[in-house]
């Protein structure tokens, strides 16, 4: 089969985050399996030449514009993929849109609808019951058509299922399709013998740096051999973020900024701690990334991943407190055996449970149905 899979936003330092991910381990994968999987995208950040082809998969990608200013990715569109799609989208055997409230997938999703080329959609939380003022016009002229015309909607939890019966207010092709990660060469076991609590993450206020940030201060006095790093793109809180750290004026905490996505399984390998203090984070990636090289995790009450970690015993659980994250925190620290026994539990489960093939056989099942 011939699969597009679209993206919103592609950038050297992966400010969009987990969906890109998802679609390129998906796109891997599948090519792994015999099909020609692409990606296709609107991009940012890669200067005149755009690349073609990343982490072995092959990519086409096209200028992103900020159309409404002041809303984020919401604001992003991408005319040249518009187009692009006009002449190539036919081409496709199926169209896997990985959607948000954009103007980058749900033209492309609408162009597909338009056209009967068919297409899935993949919303990764993005498409909830909103408050936002553009969510209900936008869902009313371009959400909901699409959303009861796609072949298929992946959804990864309850709430996010239940959420998008609710915005399409009509029954729903729903599939449950969990995130994957690829299995990882890199293990902790590698690392030097210092000790270091890692938060890598878009710094957005949902995701909680800050949080992070409060909790290091509290434990940098008590743990002094202790680095506490946060690594990932502005997207919001960073200028808050550097004030924290010089606030609390221990050398121990730094912000390294942002790297790209090729780097990110090989930075986690040399951290101790994985933190992402999120809250009603879906499904993460970056979770389930550092359960890949052996490290222990902490995440929110909220996070979709909480009840596997409680069941698989690869980290702690934590509600949204500052307190309870320093306790969390402080719990792995103190007990490195702990620790080594969390994470080689996540590094099983990230092979066994969350491995690339099972993602791709579902896939392959949704798209031939």
């Amino acid at each position: 089969m011939r699969i597009f899979s679209i993206v919103t936003l592609v950038s050297p330092d992966g400010e969009y985050g987990g969906p890109v991910r998802v679609a390129l381990n998906q796109a891997r994968a599948l090519r792994e399996a015999g099909h020609d999987a692409r990606v296709v995208g609107g991009a940012r950040g890669f200067g005149d030449t755009l690349p073609t082809e990343i982490d072995g998969v092959p990519v086409h990608l096209f200028a992103a514009r900020t159309i409404i200013p002041g809303i984020g990715f919401a604001g992003l569109a991408a005319p040249g993929l518009q187009r692009w799609l006009r002449r190539q989208g036919g081409s496709a055997d199926i169209l896997h849109i990985h959607a948000a409230r954009d103007f980058v997938t749900l033209p492309a999703a609408d162009w597909a609808r338009r056209h009967r080329v068919p297409y899935v959609l993949q919303t990764h939380g993005m498409i909830d019951i909103s408050g936002n003022p553009l969510a209900r016009p936008l869902d009313a002229a371009l959400t909901r058509r699409i959303l009861t015309h796609a072949k298929a909607v992946f959804y990864l939890t309850d709430r996010e299922r239940d959420d998008l019966i609710r915005v399409a207010e009509h029954d729903l092709p729903l599939v449950e399709l969990g995130n994957g990660v690829p299995s990882s060469e890199l293990d902790t076991a590698e690392r030097g013998a210092g000790v270091e609590v890692l938060y890598l993450a878009r710094l957005a206020p949902r995701k909680r740096p800050l949080a992070f940030v409060q909790a290091a201060a509290r434990l940098a006095a008590t743990h002094p051999t202790v680095e506490f790093s946060l690594v990932g793109p502005d997207e919001g809180e960073g200028p808050a973020v550097s004030e924290a750290i010089v606030t609390a004026g221990s050398d121990a905490i730094n912000w390294e900024g942002p790297r790209s996505p090729e780097e990110t399984i090989g930075r986690m390998s040399l951290a101790s701690i994985y933190v992402l203090p999120s809250v009603d984070e879906p499904y993460p990636m970056s979770v389930l990334e550092a359960m890949s090289v052996g490290l222990p995790v902490i995440v929110t009450e909220s996070c979709g991943l909480a009840p596997a970690i409680r069941e698989i015993g690869c980290g702690i659980v934590v509600n949204d407190t500052v307190e309870d994250l320093t306790g969390a925190i402080e719990t792995l620290l103190d007990d490195p055996a702990l620790a080594r026994t969390l994470g080689e539990a996540g590094r099983v489960a990230s092979r066994e449970r969350f491995g690339m093939a099972a993602v791709a056989d579902r896939l392959e099942a949704a798209y031939q149905a």
